[in-house]
């Protein structure tokens, strides 16, 4: 497919942080997508947890196929806007490979943690992972991933983390924080992408596990209006025996508008401000965006999973849980270096340290807690502790 004026062009790459040759059969944002397919962060998606825990049942979101779905919306909208879908595939693919055990809980947890020691932010460990922890190639540390990939993963960065990142790499992926500019369309794409997916699959979760119900729904418009148009097209639906498929259809009729909506609005935004390049993308303000009824109905529903999903008392006593686990297993390894594995730490006699000697020990620990997926944190917390508070 031809490329828009204004979409990222593999052959015009910021490149990678180390040179390498071009690969003979695969575009740069091909190669990242692949490179980032067989890290073991991952990996490790598959047994990192969205909302529920991942002993809770089978069925529900993990991190890796939410980030499938994101790539999947992704390039689905890249195609009609003419932008890379190689590129929007990629960044989809790496964008929580920061992400902590036990979601959003994890990270408060570890954040918490570090709160003295520079905090800890997902987005700003994915780059980590990326860049630095990932230990594939005999010639660098990381993955080594293209400068638009990268720029695509670091979806949010405080001003200290941002200059912080511009000191060690001059102009880099940190500078357009500082100066307040955009990142590519990809980049922008993949943050609706996120946004569509998680709302979509959090409602299809929270009812099949018990906790939202259908009737509750009712007063979400996005959701409503899409229901009362399935019955009414369908009316066999509204059996109890079919309520699988009545919400299947409805999430799926949601997701549609949805696409639709971005795509209608932002090719109108592309029109009315023809951005020649990448670079005049970056100078202009954002140009992909929900239409403004959309954006309030996605608002809405977001604020209903907040207060009935998010906030509901067995996922917060669940959390709950998790949140102690992080905390203790940062004390435990703290106090006690020589249960880290041997490989993760650098300088002999089990001294805390990786990637180099200036890597302070909290630092080490909490990017150890953060590449552990949920089973893995909760039978390492047992097993320093002596203590079960989650699985089976």
């Amino acid at each position: 497919m031809k490329l828009a004026p204004y979409a990222c062009d593999p052959t015009q790459s910021r490149g990678r942080r180390y040179a390498e040759p071009d690969a003979p059969t695969r575009t740069t944002y091909q190669r990242d997508r692949d490179r980032i397919v067989h890290s073991t962060a991952f990996r490790r998606l598959v047994y990192k947890t969205q909302v529920f825990l991942n002993h809770e049942g089978d069925l529900f979101r993990t991190r890796l196929t939410h980030s499938l779905e994101v790539a999947q919306l992704g390039r689905s909208i890249a195609r009609s806007l003419g932008l890379n879908e190689d590129l929007v595939e990629a960044i989809a693919l790496a964008h929580d490979l920061g992400h902590t055990p036990f979601g959003h809980a994890g990270q408060d947890a570890l954040n918490d943690c570090m709160q003295a020691h520079g905090g800890f932010e997902h987005n700003l460990q994915s780059l980590r992972v990326v860049d630095h922890l990932e230990e594939s190639y005999p010639q660098f540390d990381g993955i080594n991933l293209t400068f638009e990939t990268r720029e695509g993963i670091l979806k949010h960065c405080s001003l200290k983390n941002a200059q912080a990142i511009e000191a060690m790499e001059p102009k880099g992926v940190g500078r357009r924080f500082l100066d307040r500019t955009q990142p590519s369309l990809e980049a922008q794409l993949c943050n609706l992408a996120d946004e569509i997916a998680y709302n979509a699959h959090d409602i299809d979760d929270g009812v099949r596990s018990g906790l939202i119900t259908m009737p509750q729904l009712q007063e979400v418009t996005l959701f409503a209006d899409f229901h009362r148009q399935v019955i009414a097209e369908y009316p066999a639906l509204a059996q109890k025996s079919q309520q699988r498929r009545l919400l299947f259809e409805t999430i799926r009729r949601m997701l549609s508008a949805q696409v639709y909506d971005v795509i209608a609005v932002s090719n109108a935004a592309l029109t009315a401000a023809s951005p020649a390049c990448v670079e005049d993308v970056r100078t202009m303000g954002p140009l992909l965006a929900f239409g403004e009824d959309m954006r309030s109905q996605s608002n809405q529903l977001k604020q209903f999973l907040f207060r009935n999903l998010y906030r509901h008392p067995q996922v917060m006593q669940t959390t709950g849980l998790a949140k102690q686990v992080v905390r203790e297993l940062f004390e435990a390894y703290l106090a006690k270096p020589e249960a880290l594995p041997l490989n993760f730490g650098a300088g002999g006699d089990n001294a805390l340290g990786h990637i180099d000697s200036h890597t302070p020990p909290t630092r080490v620990v909490a990017d150890y807690i953060a590449g552990m997926t949920d089973r893995f944190a909760a039978r390492e917390h047992e097993r320093l502790t002596g203590r079960r508070l989650l699985g089976a």
